[in-house]
């Protein structure tokens, strides 16, 4: 059975202690439960012992990750487009700057194997994405690929 791993970038636009970036925080710990109660993510991982590549990822303000583990990849899509997640990414503006140009705001990939799901593995498919842009082995939802590596268009 194939999961869908996503890593999300963002850097934060105010210091973590400004009320824009507390709001952001807040809402995220409201995002992640609802995604909880979703049964469809599998693992979230603690961004406390990332080592961030400031050579991958490039920019201003303090790095906000997120490395997350889904059963597939509609369900992903549904999530990430529907309920507070939704609301969360039409206030992004408030909370995040722009990242440099060629780096995007997520990348998705298809693992068999939940322990071959790492941070160390989620830079090495982001950078993968910067130098080559979306292929099987690292994706977007508007260049998608299902778990055989043939596109599909997600709705």
């Amino acid at each position: 059975m194939a999961f869908v791993a996503i890593l999300t970038v963002g850097r934060l636009k105010h210091s973590e202690e400004h009320p824009a970036s507390r709001e952001f925080f807040e809402a995220g710990i409201e995002v992640m439960r609802e995604a909880a109660k979703t049964g469809h993510l599998i693992k979230e991982f603690s961004p406390t012992r990332a080592k961030f590549p400031e050579e991958t990822i490039k920019g201003e303000g303090t790095p906000i990750l997120t490395l997350t583990v889904w059963t597939n990849l509609q369900s992903l899509y549904q999530f990430t487009y529907s309920g507070l997640h939704r609301q969360a990414l039409q206030d992004r503006n408030k909370w995040f700057g722009p990242l440099p140009e060629r780096q995007p705001n997520y990348v998705v990939w298809w693992t068999d194997m939940l322990s071959d799901v790492s941070w160390k593995e989620a830079f090495n498919r982001y950078d993968f994405y910067i130098q080559h842009g979306p292929d099987s082995f690292a994706f977007d939802f508007r260049h998608a690929f299902d778990q055989f590596g043939k596109p599909i268009l997600l709705k």
